[in-house]
């Protein structure tokens, strides 16, 4: 599996992103040094690519084929394609606050943690749909990492298109998120221009 090794906090500078929207905290206290250059369009439309796929933590080929899912999907294909993005077992994790970060949400189903209706899942891709619910084992409920994971997340707020129920450690998707409520900083549109063309 390709793994980026650039520094978080760099990564996030570079693309104009608050690293907040990873789940970390820390704020860098360097400022970029960019030349005045006017970007070009296509750099902007790059840009906004690599911001998505960064924040969500998928790489170029699965973030294409979720691309072209969104095209065939009925409706705007900018705006699937954040359902998508958003409706990914590791994110739904990450923002029912069973996890501190999106790649420690990640980890969390690699290790066979989380529960989807029952059946096991470790597949940090697979698409959440509307009236599932993600459970964490049994034997996870005691253990001290997810105090401290529950401690880290207390202040975080539940979207409203899913219920979080930290004391038993379950999550229930009342139904897939709409675009508005997506509070991710990414203009859609420029995608769909970048792999239109």
């Amino acid at each position: 599996m390709a793994i980026n090794r650039v520094p978080v906090l760099k990564r996030c500078r570079s693309l104009g992103l608050e690293p907040m929207y990873l789940g970390i905290d820390k704020k860098s206290n360097r400022e970029l040094k960019r030349a005045n250059r006017k970007m070009s369009e296509y750099g902007l439309q790059l840009r906004e690519k690599q911001k998505a796929k960064f924040i969500y933590g998928v790489l170029e080929k699965p973030f294409r084929n979720y691309y072209e899912k969104a095209a065939k999907m009925p409706g705007m294909t900018g705006a699937n394609l954040m359902i998508m993005l958003e409706s990914r077992l590791d994110n739904v994790v990450f923002r029912a606050g069973l996890a501190r970060t999106r790649k420690e949400a990640r980890q969390i189903v690699d290790h066979k943690h989380i529960l989807v209706n029952g059946k096991q899942v470790n597949i940090p891709s697979y698409l959440i749909k509307a009236e599932d619910m993600n459970k964490n084992k049994e034997k996870c409920k005691g253990s001290q990492r997810y105090k401290d994971i529950l401690d880290a997340t207390s202040g975080r707020l539940v979207p409203e298109w899913m219920e979080a129920d930290t004391e038993a450690l379950k999550i229930t998707v009342k139904e897939l998120p709409s675009r508005e409520v997506i509070d991710v900083p990414v203009n859609e549109m420029l995608i769909v221009e970048l792999y239109s063309k």
